[in-house]
């Protein structure tokens, strides 16, 4: 988890100085959570079906993301021209417990 925590945290940093350094052009970043991309395929069928459930239980959108909650943010971060310096969070709110 320091690995992901510190790797998490440079990317907002990088994002928000780059926001700064390169405007006007924007810059954004999109920070998911568990989403069933197949990142997850590896743990095997009872694994990962375990993983999702807990983590599914665990945060406030009672689910786990798919591809297309992470790709509807990343057409947010590119058709909203007055947001720049942002990590958008699609995350079902895990942090948050």
């Amino acid at each position: 988890m320091l690995a992901v925590s510190a790797t998490n945290g440079a990317v907002d940093a990088v994002t928000r100085a780059l926001a700064v350094e390169l405007a006007p052009l924007r810059v954004n970043a999109i920070s998911p959570g568990t989403i069933d991309s197949g990142a997850y395929d590896a743990l095997g069928e009872r694994q990962k079906a375990d993983l999702f459930a807990t983590r599914a239980a665990r945060n406030p959108a009672g689910r786990v993301g798919t591809p297309d909650d992470a790709a509807r943010a990343v057409l947010y971060a590119l058709t909203s021209t007055f947001t720049t310096g942002t990590t958008l969070a699609v995350d079902a709110g895990e942090p948050l417990v």
